[in-house]
């Protein structure tokens, strides 16, 4: 799915995560490719916000483990085989499933359901649904 200045306009987007897409955008993006840059910017509030607006894609991420020195944003369903751990904030437009633990810094939200083979921690909040 394609994110564009008219569609972030319709939707609302505030006047800030406005011009940072113009200035990252310019002639608009993937939506996966808008979520990565902000995930490296460790912009949680217009990741949730542009989630909240377009919702949830039916892509599934499968890896081996997840490792991100920042944040981590995935519009669709996050299965991970072992590990994940984020220093900030991991945000999935569907669900997450972890073979081993999930560890966030700051908080872990998913469209639907989150599981774990060994336990989740997040050091602001966990919520899955919504």
């Amino acid at each position: 799915m394609q994110i564009t200045k008219e569609l972030l306009k319709e939707k609302g987007a505030c006047t800030d995560g406005y011009r940072w897409f113009c200035e990252y955008f310019p002639e608009g993006g993937e939506y996966q490719a808008v979520l990565n840059k902000l995930a490296k910017e460790n912009r949680a509030d217009w990741a949730q916000w542009l989630m909240g607006h377009v919702g949830p894609t039916n892509a599934v991420l499968e890896l081996e483990e997840i490792s991100a020195e920042a944040s981590f944003f995935f519009a669709g369903k996050i299965v991970v085989k072992g590990l994940i751990k984020v220093a900030n904030w991991l945000l999935a437009g569907g669900g997450i499933k972890a073979g081993e633990g999930i560890k966030a810094g700051w908080g872990i939200e998913a469209g639907w359901g989150i599981e774990a083979g060994e336990g989740i921690e997040a050091g602001e909040g966990i919520e899955a649904g919504r």
